[in-house]
């Protein structure tokens, strides 16, 4: 008895262990198909653009979002406002200096699942050298199969910071041009791996 107690009880860890394990799904954020865009106030208007260069991975957990996480990494290089003359004017130091600071990273320290599609995602976010933590809301847009064979998921994000808060003066100059306030939308895409 003790030992048909034993062998089950050892039977039903290991296929909790592997269903909990099977939750989660690993995507690697797919370049081609995200996007980090922003807009920032310039003179009395806005100006907008993406950062197109996004890397990382997605592990999700399906049945409960709080169980996933996110890492990515942002190319400072790829940032595109639809100008040539800016985008080189924009990498330079007067703003980015992405020649020094050449990647914006962000590693997840917690999900709090809203519903089974929403949820708020926070985390180390460094940029410029300086890392803060933000908190930001996400959706799940879905998962599906994709025409060469793959698996995929959506993500959608949006959250706002300011550049001084990361060491970025432009935004606090007397009548200055460009503004201190960033509004940040993320596209993602992800593919299982």
């Amino acid at each position: 008895m003790n030992k048909l107690f034993a062998t089950t009880t050892i039977a039903a860890g290991m296929l909790f262990s592997v269903s909990a394990y099977a939750a989660q799904e690993t995507y690697a954020i797919d370049s081609e198909h995200s996007f980090a865009n922003w807009s920032v106030r310039h003179v009395v208007a806005k100006t907008t653009g993406t950062f197109h260069d996004v890397q990382g991975k997605v592990v999700i957990d399906r049945s409960n979002l709080a169980n996933s996480s996110v890492e990515a990494k942002i190319n400072m290089l790829s940032v595109s406002s639809n100008h040539a003359k800016r985008d080189a004017h924009i990498v330079k130091e007067d703003y980015l200096n992405a020649a020094k600071f050449g990647e914006m990273t962000f590693v997840s320290t917690k999900v709090v699942a809203k519903s089974e599609t929403e949820g708020e995602i926070t985390g180390k976010f460094t940029m410029h050298g300086v890392t803060k933590e933000i908190t930001f809301p996400f959706k799940v847009l879905g998962f599906g199969d994709d025409p060469w064979g793959g698996h995929r998921v959506g993500l959608e994000g949006h959250t706002s910071l300011k550049a001084s808060d990361f060491g970025y003066k432009w935004g606090l100059k007397p009548n200055g041009s460009v503004g201190d306030d960033i509004e940040v939308t993320l596209l993602i895409e992800g593919k299982r791996q």
